[in-house]
């Protein structure tokens, strides 16, 4: 029953992870696996082997997941490609108020000095300058023209693919960022979701697996090498890692915002704009759901800590009642010894 729910579980994440905003990350964190989510990642084969119950099954209804939903938002940007850009910014914007909290929170209580809001302020401006710059350069990431049939391979696009890969495998293992938007800011979401299915025609097997091979490998990459790391950093400098986050995803909107121009109807604009709302509120609850959660784990491990520490100290002072006791009990003999 144990694994049935895992396979659930890992084709739930599959399409999550698919849809940029919404964070695999987050929905590991809601069905309560987090930590074996991320403890999976490993080169360790025995480890792998150990835990097989759950990495298996996870992992394969991932697949499961990617496979089923890819095909569907290949279709989307081919029949609707500006309701379909849309519904993305919406999913974008949604998360930020998450990402944001975040970036604020205070761990020790304490307000923020004058000069970690300035470092904030940088990080959020330099990662925001970064992908702004990085969407211009590439001509707004050429949507359109990635929509509507898989592009030549180039050894750009492999580097590209490749890192887009990597830095969302790191991006997944975050909750409340989202893998597939990551590859989404870089340009090669439509890409991938086009390669998909793809696999499964014939004549453009070839071609769909050269290209999704480099992002693949550079997912495999990430996820063995960047988990500990990434856990490690957001343990340190969760603030600036947040802010930096947050700078990277207000670009994205940017990068990936159509315009205004191309509703030339009005039933594009409607439609547009329900899915622009529609995305907003969805990423938004999720966030808001993972972040509870979040914050009820901590709360565990503070009443853990708490009860633990209370233990000990009840502990200490009955040892050092029992010293006094034994120190009291020996003081007349040595006086006895003493005058004899």
């Amino acid at each position: 029953m144990e694994i049935i729910r895992t396979l659930i579980v890992g084709i739930v994440m599959g399409i999550e992870n698919v849809i940029p905003g919404v964070s695999g990350g987050t929905m590991a964190a809601v069905f309560n696996i987090y930590d074996q989510f991320v403890d999976a990642f490993t080169l360790n084969i025995k480890k792998i082997w150990r835990n097989k119950k759950f990495v298996f099954p996870l992992f394969g209804g991932m697949l499961m997941g990617v496979l089923i939903f890819a095909s569907l938002v290949s279709i989307l940007y081919e029949k609707f490609e500006v309701q379909t850009q849309y519904f993305f910014t919406g999913l974008i914007l949604g998360s930020l108020p998450c990402l944001f909290g975040y970036m604020i929170e205070k761990k020790d209580g304490k307000k923020f000095s004058a000069g970690k809001i300035c470092v904030l302020v940088a990080c959020v401006i330099v990662a925001f300058g970064i992908l702004i710059f990085i969407g211009r350069l590439e001509g707004n990431m050429e949507s359109a023209e990635m929509a509507s049939a898989l592009p030549e391979q180039t050894w750009f696009l492999t580097l590209k693919l490749f890192i887009a890969g990597v830095l969302g495998a790191v991006a997944m293992i975050i909750p409340g960022v989202s893998g597939s938007l990551v590859n989404l800011m870089m340009g090669v979401y439509p890409i991938i979701m086009k390669s998909i299915p793809s696999l499964f025609v014939p004549n453009l097997f070839l071609k769909s697996l050269l290209l999704l091979l480099p992002n693949g490998i550079g997912l495999l990459v990430g996820l063995v090498s960047a988990a500990k790391l990434i856990g490690f950093i957001l343990k340190k400098l969760p603030n600036q890692s947040y802010a930096f986050i947050f700078g990277l995803i207000c670009a994205s909107a940017v990068n990936i915002f159509p315009g205004f121009t191309c509703l030339d109807s009005p039933g594009k604009a409607i439609g547009s704009i329900i899915s622009l709302v529609v995305g907003a509120v969805l990423t938004f609850f999720c966030s808001k759901l993972a972040k509870k959660e979040d914050t009820d784990d901590k709360k565990i491990v503070e009443k853990i800590e708490n009860e633990a520490g209370e233990k000990i100290n009840k502990i200490d002072e009955k040892i050092s009642k029992i010293k006094e006791e034994k120190k009291l009990d020996g003081e007349p003999g040595e006086s006895g010894d003493a005058t004899t």
